[in-house]
């Protein structure tokens, strides 16, 4: 055997006994870990149990976004997202998450002020409220908090409140206009052969709040949108990234339409939409049903990620055809600290045709996996990501 195999052989032995040392601790400190399946990973969504959180998944998240004028001239869009991670399954090289915290909890705010055509953003996580004591996902009842952020549900309306370096705070109503859409079949959205998740959305809530920024309070009204996503589900080569558009038009119908793009860049077929027209009737749409052109792209200076920049949308079997433009193109969100990628997520304009009239509308478009940092984590930035980035590092 030559130097460089018994140097190797030697490295990975060490690995696995440092690993199983980390994994015998873990199992003393945390617990033996769970598979996080327990054979419902296909059951159709239920209604309202399923908004509120859940003890047996790994992932889940609460993700609001929307568009309000204030009475003073603001015009704006707001993206606030609430995740919830199991860390059964996870680790840091040879380091089980769950030796750190399990479950995590991790929540994003964004506002883009198109009027000022300034974007802002902040993060937080806490783990199982070790970092954080009123961080809380209610069982029963449809409750979450992190800090100062929180949603919940009263009166058949959802109660959201976050802030952004403690001057800019944001407080709203949203009350749906319309049922829920179960996507995929009867809410199981799969993302690749024998992977799912229980997916349905709100597609339009009508929004009433206060905001304060610059120093500066408005009340607004506008229009949101809520997705509820969760379940247990393992990564593949046909999901190394999506593009996501969740599109309001003007005559009270909605468009969902996403791509989830394999480890070429291309669409697979797991990609799906749905239509909620304006008299409520829903139709499912399958990936050979849309097309999705790129018209332009943006290219960050900060993780030099380039991201696709607008878009021709296509839907022939409803004679529909939508231009999609952000209203700046610099809406990226560096989350390395908490959800640990960095993606798009951005206030857009849509206008085009449908069945041969005009129509207009606004739009919220996620982008992930343009930039592949995730795929090689760090520790520190994970467990010290504020305070990093305060260094510039």
């Amino acid at each position: 055997m030559q130097f460089d195999d018994l140097y190797t052989s030697f490295f990975r032995n060490a690995e696995r006994t440092a690993s199983s040392f980390f994994d015998a601790i873990a199992d003393t400190v945390a617990g033996e870990p769970d598979h996080l399946r327990d054979g419902t990973e296909f059951d159709p969504v239920v209604l309202p149990r399923d908004l509120a959180a859940h003890p047996n998944v790994q992932t889940e998240w609460w993700y609001y976004t929307g568009h309000g004028r204030g009475d003073r001239g603001l015009d704006f869009g707001f993206e606030l997202v609430f995740f919830k991670r199991r860390t059964d399954l996870d680790r840091f090289s040879i380091v089980p998450l769950r030796l750190i915290g399990n479950p995590y909890y991790f929540a994003h705010f964004a506002v883009t002020d198109k009027s000022s055509g300034k974007f802002r953003y902040a993060h937080r996580k806490s783990s199982n409220g070790l970092l954080d004591l009123r961080a809380a996902a209610g069982r029963s009842h449809y409750y979450l908090s992190l800090g100062d952020w929180s949603a919940r549900e009263a009166g058949g309306s959802h109660i959201l409140r976050a802030s952004l370096d403690g001057s800019s705070i944001f407080e709203t109503s949203l009350t749906p206009k319309k049922p829920p859409v179960l996507n995929g079949d009867s809410g199981v959205s799969f993302k690749d052969e024998g992977q799912a998740s229980r997916y349905f959305t709100y597609t339009r809530m009508e929004m009433e709040g206060d905001i304060t920024i610059d120093g500066r309070l408005e009340h607004f009204r506008g229009e949101a949108w809520m997705d509820r996503e969760f379940g247990t589900w393992s990564p593949t080569e046909n999901q190394k990234g999506w593009d996501w558009f969740s599109i309001q038009l003007d005559d009270n119908s909605e468009l969902m339409l996403y791509q989830i793009r394999d480890s070429h860049g291309l669409p697979t077929g797991y990609s799906m939409g749905s239509f909620n027209d304006s008299d409520e009737s829903v139709e499912k749409i399958s990936p050979e049903d849309f097309e999705i052109e790129v018209t332009g792209t943006w290219t960050s200076l900060r993780s030099a990620a380039e991201y696709p920049s607008g878009w021709r949308i296509s839907v022939p079997a409803l004679s529909l055809e939508l231009e999609v433009e952000p209203v700046l193109e610099d809406q990226e969100l560096d989350t390395r600290g908490t959800t640990m990628i960095v993606y798009w997520e951005g206030a857009c304009r849509v206008k085009g045709i449908k069945r041969g009239e005009p129509v207009n509308g606004n739009a919220y478009v996620e982008l992930v996996g343009y930039d592949r940092t995730h795929e090689a984590p760090d520790l520190s930035r994970f467990l010290l990501g504020e305070q990093l980035a305060r260094f510039g590092f």
